[in-house]
This record gives C-alpha cells, sequence and structure tokens, in this order.
C-alpha cells in the first residue's frame, strides 16, 4: 500500500482587526477623526497609556488571539513529533503597534509504511497531532478524516493479509489429514 501525503493543520483567522476601519469600534468617530488617529498610529505606536478604551478592547482581544493560536499550534507540534514542521502564522498589528498572531498552520507529513502496521501506527500519530488543540479547526477535522480512511485502508489490508495466512495454513493442515485417510474398497 502506497501512501504518502502532507498536510497543514490550520487554525482558521476568525478574528481580524483594521486599524483603517475603526468605525466598527465606534460610530460617533468621524471620518476626519479616523483619519488623523491612522495617520498619527503609523506614524508613532501608542503605548499602553496613550490608547483609547476601545483601542486598549481591540489589544486585549488581540492578545487573546494571539495566547489562543500559539497554543493551538504548539498542541499540534506536541503531538505530532517529528511529523510536524515548525509553525507558521497570520499577524495584525494591534493599535499599539505590535504584532499579533490571529491565525496559524503546522505542516505535518506522513510517511510512507511498507507494512499495513507502520501506516497504522503513523495514521494514530496524524489523528492525534490534528485532534491535540481543544478546540479542532475544520481543517484539523478533515486532515484528522483523511489519516482514519488511510488507517482504515491499513487495517483491511491487514486483515486480508491475517485471513490468507489463516487460509493457507488450513489448506495445508486439509492435505496433511487429507493424506493420512486410506479407504480401502473390497468388492
Amino acid at each position: 500500500m502506497d501512501i504518502s501525503n502532507n498536510y497543514a493543520l490550520d487554525y482558521s483567522n476568525s478574528y481580524y482587526y483594521n486599524q483603517n476601519n475603526k468605525d466598527q469600534l465606534d460610530s460617533s468617530v468621524s471620518d476626519e477623526e479616523t483619519k488623523s488617529d491612522t495617520a498619527t498610529q503609523e506614524e508613532k505606536p501608542k503605548n499602553e497609556n496613550e490608547l483609547e478604551l476601545d483601542e486598549k478592547r481591540v489589544v486585549f482581544e488581540l492578545q487573546a488571539r494571539d495566547t489562543e493560536v500559539r497554543a493551538h499550534e504548539a498542541a499540534h507540534q506536541a503531538a505530532g513529533g517529528g511529523m510536524t514542521g515548525g509553525a507558521n502564522f497570520t499577524y495584525e498589528r494591534g493599535p499599539d503597534g505590535k504584532m499579533y498572531a490571529v491565525g496559524g498552520e503546522v505542516p505535518i507529513s506522513m510517511p510512507k509504511g511498507s507494512k499495513p502496521e507502520e501506516i497504522i501506527s503513523n495514521a494514530q500519530q496524524v489523528i492525534a497531532a490534528a485532534l491535540a488543540p481543544a478546540d479542532p479547526s475544520a481543517q484539523d477535522m478533515s486532515v484528522a478524516s483523511s489519516a482514519r480512511a488511510m488507517m482504515i485502508q491499513a487495517q483491511q489490508e491487514k486483515a486480508k493479509e491475517a485471513y490468507d495466512n489463516l487460509s493457507s495454513s488450513n489448506d495445508k493442515k486439509d492435505e496433511e489429514n487429507t493424506s493420512l485417510i486410506r479407504i480401502d474398497i473390497s468388492a
């Protein structure tokens, strides 16, 4: 059975912060104030004491998202062992000028197995890596499902091999038993 696949365990972006669209945060801010705030932010990042209340809330949400994304990807890496690569992150710049991870992915490669037992073992590790985070994404579930399908195929192949071995073993026993039986027919 020749199975080789590469996957990316992806924690998709479900939160975006757009500095230039502050009217989502505070609809009472005029366009001119937004433009001047954006220009100020681009010139010099604000420190925590200079942020408006809404901006502080956004920074807090970005910090929480950053922590969540990094923990999610670290769970994939820890469970995947040598099958996983380094995490790649998607970043958003907060109103404080700092970059926060808002999405990420960890590549995972399932090595080819020459025997069904190897494929089953590798697929189990891929499944464990995909489902390791507390909140697996849709991509994570898809990767686990694909690995599960490969595992089932390998289990079927293993069962067929066991059946064939048992069947050939029984055929040999039948031949041995047949050769011991002699029938004398006297007329």
